[in-house]
């Protein structure tokens, strides 16, 4: 995993980031600073824990909470929440959220942005989010952009896009992996099921993390 100056993740909701949470603590431990902007709170998320502790009412501020520590675990000390309406990232102004990444990208200086590969990530929000982050990548110039690393989990990815260009190892970090997908106390269930680290087949599983780098036509 090569050095970055700078990383910043555009992801739509709280446990997204367990995805990569191996890949984000590997780069956090090798010294780069890592900046992680959630566009929202999951708040029509239809899980309310198991058994339920949350309802309708309570779940964004419990998921705001689930987010912050999970961040933690992960090392994460710059944490935005963009305040938009879950499940609405598609019907959001596709400009006006490129421009407000834009302006992120500019302030930040990053070397690499993880986000969602658009179109292969099943969930709308997922694929808007990460639309508008090419979006407004493609409009910088190409020999200062950084690069684009995306999720892809739609069934079939391999054939569809073709192998990863990267497989990060995150042997050393699984247990501080799973240890922040745990801060989503509402979420964990439908997250992990009931896995453990004691399972061989369920720790290779989650110490594999593949992306795909966005290529763009210039």
């Amino acid at each position: 995993m090569e050095r970055q100056l700078h990383i910043v993740v555009l992801l739509p909701h709280p446990d997204d980031e367990g995805i990569i949470a191996g890949t984000l603590a590997r780069h956090i431990h090798n010294g780069t600073p890592v900046t992680y902007v959630c566009l929202t709170l999951g708040e029509m998320g239809r899980n309310m824990g198991n058994p339920p502790f949350a309802n309708r009412v309570t779940l964004p501020m419990i998921r705001k909470q689930e987010l912050e520590e999970a961040c933690r675990r992960i090392g994460i000390q710059d944490v935005r929440m963009w305040g938009y309406h879950d499940k609405t990232i598609e019907f959001e102004d596709q400009e006006k959220l490129a421009d407000r990444i834009e302006r992120l990208i500019s302030e930040l200086e990053p070397s690499l942005i993880y986000t969602f590969y658009p179109g292969y990530s099943v969930h709308p929000d997922h694929d808007a989010t990460g639309a508008a982050v090419v979006r407004a990548v493609e409009r910088i110039p190409a020999h200062k952009r950084p690069a684009v690393h995306c999720i892809a989990i739609a069934t079939g990815r391999e054939k569809l896009l073709g192998q990863p260009d990267a497989v990060h190892d995150v042997s050393e970090h699984v247990e501080q992996k799973i240890h922040a997908i745990h801060a989503h106390q509402s979420q964990v269930q439908h997250l992990l099921g009931n896995g453990t680290l004691d399972d061989p087949a369920f720790r290779a599983k989650y110490s594999r993390e593949p992306f795909w780098e966005y290529r763009f036509n210039d």
